[in-house]
């Protein structure tokens, strides 16, 4: 497209080349403005999701309010009674949280919990409740501004482990 652009430039440059001063500027405008353009979606494509995202400190914020929206959620925050009153637990879950997310995203984490499959087994987890608990996600993620091409990213990058988490 850059290239075209630039070609395109000069045969008007040349053509149109003694015509006014103000066309020959505006074409030269033309070109730097597609050429920032084109550098800003090359810098924007080569960050990770993490990257875009903020990096730790923001996901660690999406969590905390991730967590505390699960909490007071009636749906399903029976699943995290015994973690959420253990300060002990809690932080380690919000930790396993971030590394999934964080290697998910493409930053340089790396989870060592369990696999959903275990970690979740005999919950009875309903496709209900896990779609409870993506709603709440959300709302997190809504409260921080997160970008809607990030939340689908992120929401996509998750999504696999449905499939291990719930059983009904």
């Amino acid at each position: 497209m850059r290239k075209t652009v630039i070609v395109v430039s000069v045969v008007l440059a040349f053509v149109l080349g003694s015509l006014s001063p103000a066309l020959v500027s505006a074409q030269k405008n033309m070109n730097s403005t597609f050429g920032a353009m084109s550098s800003a979606q090359k810098m924007e494509k080569k960050k990770t999701l993490y990257q875009r995202l903020g990096g730790r400190k923001a996901i660690e914020a999406v969590i905390d309010e991730f967590v505390n929206i699960v909490a007071a959620d009636t749906r399903i925050n029976k699943f995290f009674a015994d973690t959420a009153g253990d300060p002990k637990r809690l932080k380690k879950f919000k930790e396993h949280l971030f590394k999934q997310i964080c290697e998910a995203t493409g930053g340089r984490c790396k989870y060592k919990g369990k696999n959903m499959k275990e970690a979740h087994m005999g919950m009875g987890i309903t496709e209900a409740d896990f779609n409870a608990l993506v709603e709440d996600l959300v709302k997190a993620l809504d409260k921080f501004n997160v970008g809607e091409t990030e939340k689908n990213e992120l929401l996509g990058a998750l999504g696999p482990m449905k499939g291990d988490i719930v059983e009904k």
